[in-house]
């Protein structure tokens, strides 16, 4: 795999490729043809790890597994069904889930994100893949008593920190062969594989394209599996997918 990340080191905010732990810093455009310096960056003290881009808008799709509509006693849709969420949501691994509501129910969800690499309008299924810069774990955290009473969602999954996102975006895997888990606390709540989307990534990015034009560092959260669980102060979650780099996150 190549890992690709986003640091800042004191006002320095950068991107790096990662290899056994070791940053080697990007020149030229992320989204281009970019060389990286050969000797990695040291200290590697006070390196903080960010969102791993900085898209214009995150794109979530609901209900894009079989099981997890089942569980929430909703038809499969026929066709992606998506929703806008505040980039203002996003927070990197090792960042604090904060509740607004205590009270409310606010859930968990483990998901595979898509990180648009080119500008995007009306591609095929079969051409979408050439836009796609990788792929990176991300949760769609919910706030279920705010979306069982609006008819849209996008408040209930849009409060700062709803949208952990990272660690870093994988740009050689196959997205429809991976493993997608949540842990709680180190107790495994969702258990499922990518192969099990209604729709998968190509299809979803050419559907989209369809309704807007997506830019280079956009999101696409593309659903979670069945598992979803409540939430609470304390807490501790982990998003593994495949052989990616955790995502882990506590709750405030």
């Amino acid at each position: 795999m190549a890992s690709i990340g986003r640091f800042q080191k004191g006002e320095d905010i950068f991107y790096a490729k990662v290899v056994d732990g070791k940053l080697y810093k990007l020149k030229g455009d992320v989204f281009g043809s970019p060389s990286y310096v050969k000797r990695p960056v040291t200290p590697a003290k006070g390196i903080r790890t960010l969102v791993p881009v900085e898209p214009s808008k995150v794109i979530a799709v609901g209900l894009n597994y079989a099981d997890h509509a089942r569980e929430s006693d909703l038809k499969p849709p026929t066709q992606p069904l998506f929703w806008l969420k505040a980039p203002t949501s996003l927070i990197p691994d090792g960042g604090k889930i904060e509740l607004p509501f205590p009270t409310h129910r606010n859930d968990f969800e483990a998901e595979l994100a898509i990180v648009i690499g080119r500008r995007i309008r009306n591609v095929s299924p079969q051409a979408a893949g050439r836009y796609i810069f990788g792929y990176t774990a991300a949760q769609d955290i919910s706030d279920r008593d705010i979306q069982q009473g609006e008819s849209q969602w996008a408040r209930a999954k849009s409060f700062d920190t709803f949208t952990p996102v990272g660690p870093y975006i994988e740009t050689k895997i196959d997205p429809q062969d991976l493993t997608i888990q949540l842990f709680q606390n180190g107790q495994l709540r969702q258990n499922s594989h990518t192969s099990q989307m209604i729709f998968n990534c190509a299809q979803l990015v050419s559907f989209i394209s369809t309704n807007m034009t997506l830019l280079p560092g956009d999101i696409i959260l593309t659903g979670t599996p069945s598992g979803v669980a409540p939430i609470e102060s304390g807490d501790k979650l982990e998003v593994r997918i495949g052989d990616m780099q955790a995502l882990c996150n506590s709750v405030k």
